[in-house]
Formats: structure tokens, sequence, C-alpha cells
């Protein structure tokens, strides 16, 4: 099976020959991988710094779209033939940066017929993210202010709309040049971030201060919790959680696999409600330009990687004989 990734941690991303999949356990299912999405984090999985459960020599990537080849004994709502996406951890075997991936059915979610893989590969790590922060840490109702701190990357935006779907009004720092996208997605202010005084600027919008906020930017929750109320919540994805203070909630967002939720940020992107923007994305065998392009910055698009494109998954990838994928086959 074609891949690419590591043959040890901290390695180059080179291109991988791997074994082909084993039988299927009774919760899973089989992907044959249309589209895979990469991002900061499989930078984090390159050095060793999120711990995915594979081990080197392995395939990078833990977000994938693609259609369902074939389906464990006890799943059920999902066929083989169906368009499906997902962020499936800890890994059952290899990454998603492969022509074929094995994920639990619970961490999988349909994808809708006008839905490009493409967007359907870049949208589960950081959806699900802005998803989690917005809801379970902050618990954004209605009426409420929220600050989205690094709001031009590819997660900032989808908490930009995310926040506003909600029904909150939503300051959002970016650079200038990022300002009128942020606007088009659903932020009433923009601040630039580039201007010291920003979390100042909040107050003064606010009359002291917003509601919550969701930190994206690198090294930039200190300045954040600068912008929240006394007394209100702080949200950050970037590993980096201020002291509290003033009374603040202060949480740590890591993203979790959940296909319910997935499927139902799915349909917001059906509905026009989400939109991803996407790159022009590049083949398998340049992984390592994909890695380096997210490292360099892509200016809010997300970076997305194609396995070569599979008409039948039976026969493009000749090491997986579909009929063998059973519970407790070959390994």
């Amino acid at each position: 099976m074609q891949a690419a990734g590591v043959r040890q941690l901290g390695g180059a991303v080179e291109a991988l020959e791997l074994p082909g999949p084993r039988g299927l356990r009774p919760d899973e299912i089989l992907l044959d991988v249309r589209a895979c999405g990469v991002g900061n984090w499989d930078e984090f999985v390159r050095t060793g710094d999120w711990d995915t459960g594979a081990r080197p020599p392995m395939a990078l990537g833990v977000e994938a779209a693609g259609i369902v080849a074939a389906t464990g004994s006890a799943v059920s709502g999902l066929s083989a033939g169906d368009r499906v996406m997902t962020h499936s951890l800890p890994l059952r075997v290899q990454g998603t940066w492969a022509e074929a991936f094995i994920a639990a059915a619970g961490h999988v979610a349909p994808i809708a017929p006008d839905v490009p893989f493409d967007v359907a590969a870049a949208l589960p790590v950081p959806a699900l993210t802005a998803d989690q922060a917005l809801g379970d840490a902050l618990d954004v109702q209605p009426g409420q202010t929220v600050l989205v701190n690094g709001a031009s990357g590819v997660t900032g935006g989808l908490l930009v709309q995310l926040a506003a779907h909600r029904g909150a009004t939503v300051i959002a720092t970016a650079s200038a040049s990022a300002a009128g996208r942020m606007l088009e997605m659903g932020a009433a202010h923009v601040l630039d971030y580039h201007q010291s005084d920003w979390p100042a600027q909040v107050r003064a919008l606010t009359g002291g201060g917003a509601d919550a906020a969701a930190n994206a930017a690198p090294a930039g929750a200190r300045d954040a919790v600068q912008a929240v109320r006394e007394g209100g919540r702080l949200a950050t994805i970037t590993h980096d959680p201020p002291p509290p203070e003033r009374d603040i909630t202060v949480r740590a967002v890591e993203v979790e696999p959940d296909g319910p939720r997935l499927s139902r940020l799915g349909r917001l992107v059906a509905q026009g409600a989400l939109t991803v923007p996407v790159a022009e994305p590049l083949a398998l065998d340049q992984a390592a330009e994909a890695l380096s392009r997210v490292r360099r910055g892509t200016h809010g698009a997300a970076v997305v990687l194609r396995p070569t494109p599979v008409r039948n998954p039976g026969s493009k990838l000749q090491s997986i004989d579909v009929a063998t994928l059973r519970p407790g086959g070959p390994r």
C-alpha cells in the first residue's frame, strides 16, 4: 500500500510502501481514501509530540475522506460505497496519508453528495476542535460576545463561523489583509493583531471585555485573557493556557473524535453555513511539500493530499482482498 510518513520520529516525510490493511474488527470500517487533510498537528505527530498510537515506519495523518470499502460485523448504519469522513484516534494501524485507512465506525460521519472529498478531508480536526471549544469549553450562548484570537487560520475561521452560527457577536483578531474574509465569515469586528493594544480595544468595544474568548494563535492566550471580562471564560487550542485571573475560567482544548458531532458539522457544510477554503490538492508523494506549506502558513486555506484516484476499491488496492476483511481476519 502506498503511503507517506516517517521511518523514525523526527525524520523526514517520505513515500512509504506499507503492508495492506489487516482484517477488520467488529467495530471498524475500511476507508478507500480519496483525500486526506494536512495540518500543523501532523508536525506534532512527526516529531513524537503527539502520540497517536502508531509507531514508525508509519503513515502520518489523522483525518480523511473517501469511500467505505468494507465494514466490521458489528457496524450498523454504514455500508460499502458510502461517502464518509473521519478523525479517528488512537490509530488502529496507520495514519490517513495512505491509499486505505482503518477507522473506528463511531468516529465516521457521512458526506453529502455535493460536498467535495477535498473539503470533507480538511474538515474533521479543525471543525471538531472549534465546536468542542465553543460548545464544551465555553458554552457560548446567543447574544454573548466572543473573541476569536488568531482567526485567519483554518481553525480560526471555523471558530468565527460557528460562534456566529450560535448567535454570538464575534470579535476577531487577524491581519489587515484578512479582515474582509473575517467579516464575510460572520465577524462583527476585526482587530489587527499587530497593534499591541488590541486587548484594550476589545474591552472598549464591549464595555469591559468579551464574555468568552477562543484562542487559536500560538503563544496568544496570555494576550487573549486580557480581553475577557471578569468572570468570563477562555479556551485555548494552543497548549499554552495562562494562569487564571479575575475569576476567569481557563480551559485547554484537545480535539476528540466524535462521529455524531462531525455528522452535524458536515450538515452545516452541506447547507452552506460553514465553509472551508482548500488550496490546490497535492499528490500523496508530495506530502513533504504539503507539510512544509502548513509550516509556512496558508492564509486560511486548508492543505490536502490525494492518493491516486480509485475507481474500484477492490481492484486498485491490490493488497486488499475485500472478502477477507472480516473480524479476526488476517493482520
